[in-house]
């Protein structure tokens, strides 16, 4: 990844804090955690991996992604090192979570943490696995998985580049659900050429639909298909579909003349959640690992 993505990054999150102060502790929280993960990138290894023509010829005839969550590669080196950060940052951090990444941060220096274990248990999601692991620690679990995951994040998203080249860039996916891990989308982009994106809440990949999408049901009615928005946000807007009562954040980065990094714009717009919810519609997409 780019050194110069941290330094764009603190840019970012300092204008959304004076955009909007009241998210001034939870942007400056993820803004290091980002930070952390975009510098420990620059170090972490990923094995390219091997599909052969067959599998490929399968898997884009019936749809299915191109790999597993158990077919990740984890450099556990890079990953180790970053879970050691993210608990000092979230210890000076002082939220709820801090009792919790006191104690993760101790056993790993008192070597009571297999790491081997602990990426096993959550990418192959195995949640009796996982509840052990909190339980021998004495920690809780979901601090335990937002502390995991956001430690092995630039392996994944990594290794989701390497895996990508192998779509067949002739026949666009169209579809809602990731093409490179099957996971559903936390968000979506309008770019410069007008095409839309979604972005994956797994791997981060990004792909193109069409604009008039549901990704959740795959509903392209017009008549059930709208959006929610402010006259003082035109950057941003919430997708929202009548038939399956699901949404989806969308950023227009054609109007923002920033850098737009897509994990800080899902957590600089959590007003926008409140007010999908406030009008009867759930995110499609799986929030259990952020705070």
């Amino acid at each position: 990844m780019p050194t110069e993505v941290p330094d764009e990054i603190k840019k970012t999150a300092n204008a959304l804090k004076k955009l909007r102060p009241a998210y001034s502790t939870i942007i400056g929280f993820y803004e290091k955690i980002f930070e952390a993960q975009e510098k420990s990138a620059a170090e972490t290894k990923v094995n390219p991996p091997q599909i052969s023509n067959d599998i490929l010829s399968i898997k884009a005839k019936e749809k299915f992604p191109l790999i597993s969550l158990s077919e990740f590669f984890v450099d556990i080196n890079a990953s180790r090192k970053l879970l050691k950060k993210i608990c000092k940052i979230i210890n000076k951090s002082g939220n709820y979570m801090s009792s919790a990444a006191e104690t993760i941060f101790s056993a790993t220096e008192n070597n009571k943490l297999d790491f081997n274990e602990l990426y096993t248990a959550l990418l192959n999601d195995d949640d009796a696995s996982f509840s052990n692991i909190a339980s021998k620690l004495k920690t809780r679990k979901d601090v335990l998985a937002f502390i995991t995951y956001n430690s092995i994040k630039p392996s994944v998203s990594l290794y989701a580049q390497s895996v990508s080249k192998y779509l067949d860039k002739d026949n666009p996916w169209e579809k809602g659900y990731c093409p490179v891990c099957g996971n559903l989308p936390i968000i979506s982009t309008f770019e410069s050429d007008g095409e839309r994106f979604l972005v994956c809440s797994f791997c981060w990949h990004k792909w193109t639909v069409t604009r008039l999408f549901c990704p959740f049901c795959e509903n392209k009615e017009s008549d059930t298909l709208h959006y929610l928005f402010s006259e003082e946000e035109k950057e941003y807007r919430v997708d929202v579909c009548d038939k399956c009562s699901k949404y989806i954040k969308n950023v227009d980065t054609r109007i923002i003349d920033r850098f737009v990094y897509p994990p800080l714009e899902q957590i600089a717009t959590l007003h926008l959640d409140i007010m999908a919810k406030e009008k009867g519609f759930e995110s499609g997409a799986p929030l259990e690992f952020q705070v």
